[in-house]
């Protein structure tokens, strides 16, 4: 496989960020996640390190070189993650289930996957038009499909945050799953939060990444989404892929997997955890308060991941 893959999570104005995202790729498979903690509910940043890190440690669990069936896995891993954010709520006496958005994407032999639920999207650009796309599961979305409002009033609609499948929800999640999608050389990959699409509209995403190299283009995009926030702005996090080798730039940017040896896995996954404080003061976590968190995360993950 080849591809240029950037990633990057900001907090916008926000005093911490609930967003989590990771890739990590054999030589012959490739996964992407993104969640976003949903703030209204408690422990949002500890559902979406949930959901990702189980993502991740079952990916590298079952690609043995590659996932037999990568839609069933991306299916299974979100109803894992669903389950397991009950379970850790019960296990601590939670008032209520941690809740995350959550989308994913799986490629391997040029072909993609995609799996979603809630409104964390992916978007899949082809020379600059849009080729495939989840579908929100929100209150806004619903509006959209009936006519009552147009896309382009959805980032600005007072219920754009109001999704009704998510996991760690009080029923089981909505979850939607792509077709087998062929990937061309050139084809771009783009999963984000809604700090990103609300403020980054299809066309502009699709004119940014295809005007410069994506590491070149991708954090300036991000920089632009972030001052168009403003204020109010949300968490922002995505992950883009650039499928195929860079033709955009004489720099060596390529990843190339064929050095990988089996059962060998590169990953890329954010290690920080700034969890607020769980009875709701605003104070911040101690490091050992921290680091007893991210125990009781990984124990809880070990439950599930097989």
């Amino acid at each position: 496989m080849r591809f240029t893959i950037f990633q990057d999570s900001r907090k916008g104005s926000r005093k911490v960020n609930q967003d989590r995202l990771a890739y990590t790729y054999g030589r012959d498979t490739l996964l992407l996640v993104v969640a976003d903690g949903m703030g209204g509910h408690a422990g949002g940043e500890i559902a979406a390190q949930i959901a990702v890190r189980l993502f991740i440690e079952r990916f590298q669990q079952e690609a043995k070189p590659v996932l037999r069936n990568p839609l069933k896995f991306l299916q299974e891993t979100m109803l894992r993650a669903h389950a397991a954010l009950g379970s850790y709520a019960n296990q601590f006496s939670m008032l209520e289930t941690p809740r995350t958005t959550c989308v994913a994407v799986v490629v391997q032999a040029s072909h993609a996957y995609w799996a979603h639920a809630g409104d964390s999207r992916f978007y899949l650009f082809r020379q600059g038009s849009l080729i495939g796309a989840t579908k929100d599961h929100s209150k806004v979305q619903y509006l959209v499909d009936q006519g009552l409002i147009s896309t382009a009033d959805m980032a600005e609609h007072p219920d754009r945050n109001k999704v009704f499948s998510c996991l760690g929800g009080l029923v089981d999640p909505v979850i939607d799953l792509s077709r087998r999608t062929p990937l061309r050389n050139g084809d771009i990959m783009v999963l984000c939060t809604d700090g990103v699409w609300s403020a980054m509209s299809q066309s502009d995403m699709a004119t940014w990444l295809t005007s410069a190299p994506v590491l070149t283009a991708a954090p300036k995009m991000m920089d632009q989404a972030e001052e168009r926030g403003g204020a109010d702005g949300d968490n922002l996090s995505t992950i883009i892929v650039r499928w195929g080798p860079e033709t955009l730039t004489d720099e060596t940017q390529t990843t190339i997997t064929d050095t990988l040896g089996m059962g060998e896995f590169a990953t890329e996954i954010d290690k920080t955890m700034t969890l607020s404080e769980r009875r709701g003061s605003q104070r911040d976590l101690t490091d050992d308060e921290i680091e007893r968190a991210i125990a009781e995360i990984q124990s809880t993950i070990q439950k599930y991941r097989k």
